[in-house]
């Protein structure tokens, strides 16, 4: 049975810093992606990683804040996001998709079947 539990929101004020992570389990994927959805918003991409060559990428407002990794070994990946704003406010959420997907179609939701719970980020001003 496929499951990503994620781990590490909360609450932190404005240029603060947090660590998401997401421990998958059941299969492995070609990519693993974070998402996020404020209230009354649409989920938003927030970055992939490929999981056998590494690479990554950015929704732009997220570049050079935020960065994603993996740790084979546990089967983890992470999202470091530094240099908080309170617009960063949304429920965060791992995505897995079996396929490499390509730069276009990773940062759409549509092409992941498999989805965390969601962890809350606030962060205030």
């Amino acid at each position: 049975q496929v499951q990503l539990v994620e781990s590490g929101g909360g609450l932190v004020q404005a240029g603060g810093s947090l660590r998401l992570s997401c421990a998958a389990s059941g299969r492995t994927f070609g990519t693993m992606s974070w998402f996020r959805q404020a209230p009354g918003k649409e989920r938003e991409f927030v970055a992939t990683i490929r999981w056998s060559s590494g690479s990554t990428y950015y929704a732009d407002s997220m570049k050079g804040r935020f960065t994603i990794s993996r740790d084979n070994a546990k089967n983890t990946v992470y999202l470091q996001m530094n240099s908080l704003r309170p617009e960063d406010t949304a429920v965060y959420y791992c995505a897995a998709a079996t396929p490499v997907l390509s730069t276009v179609t990773m940062r759409m939701s549509t092409y992941y079947i498999n989805w965390g719970q969601g962890t809350q980020v606030t962060v205030s001003s």
